[in-house]
């Protein structure tokens, strides 16, 4: 079987499965780029809001940002036995559409709560990462900065950590700035960053 007639073969399966989700999480039927996506949907939900707190949520993210963490996944650039070969099929599959499906979901916030002392401890932790992410978290999408805003704060906790660990893209040049400063904060601290951003609006 050629990888053609394979591929062929994994969208009609994905179309029917998208066909039997609940009327309540379908995308239209007619949007190819929504059927690729189905290979996301198990864990971060069929438009990209994942009700989770440890998967982020990909409604909303800018495509080229969405496209460079796939293509890093694939790669091993980024560890992730669980991602890495998810990331491969959404290659195959097309990221450039995956990723336009996904940007053009309107993101909404998480629903995990989060503490509103730890909350307040983090806007204070948080001046240092303004120039970057934006007093309203929201990212630079021109220097692929990502939105925090409103993301679950189980999944920001753990990026930190695998920041400060250097075990997210480690030696990788464009993250030195950020992994300087999650190493000058406590380990306490991450949380509490994670809640602030988690609890800012989208």
């Amino acid at each position: 079987m050629t990888t053609r007639s394979r591929l062929s073969g994994l969208v009609a399966l994905l179309s029917c499965l998208l066909l039997a989700a609940p009327v309540t999480a379908q995308p239209r039927h007619d949007d190819v780029a929504a059927i690729k996506a189905v290979t996301c949907a198990a864990c971060h939900g069929a438009s990209g809001n994942s009700r989770s707190d440890t998967m982020p949520i990909l409604a909303g993210m800018d495509p080229a940002y969405f496209k460079k963490q796939i293509q890093d996944y694939a790669r091993g650039l980024r560890p992730s036995p669980e991602m890495e070969p998810y990331a491969k099929q959404v290659l195959a599959l097309g990221v450039d559409d995956i990723a336009a499906f996904f940007a053009r979901q309107r993101m909404a916030r998480t629903p995990v709560r989060v503490d509103p002392v730890a909350v307040a401890r983090g806007r204070d932790a948080a001046a240092s990462c303004a120039a970057c992410h934006g007093a309203d978290g929201k990212g630079d999408r021109a220097r692929l900065v990502p939105a925090l805003a409103g993301q679950p704060p189980g999944y920001l906790r753990e990026q930190l950590r695998l920041l400060k660990q250097d075990r997210r893209n480690p030696g990788d040049a464009a993250l030195a700035a950020v992994k300087a400063v999650m190493k000058s904060l406590p380990d306490e601290r991450l949380a509490d960053l994670a809640a602030y951003y988690s609890s800012l609006t989208p």
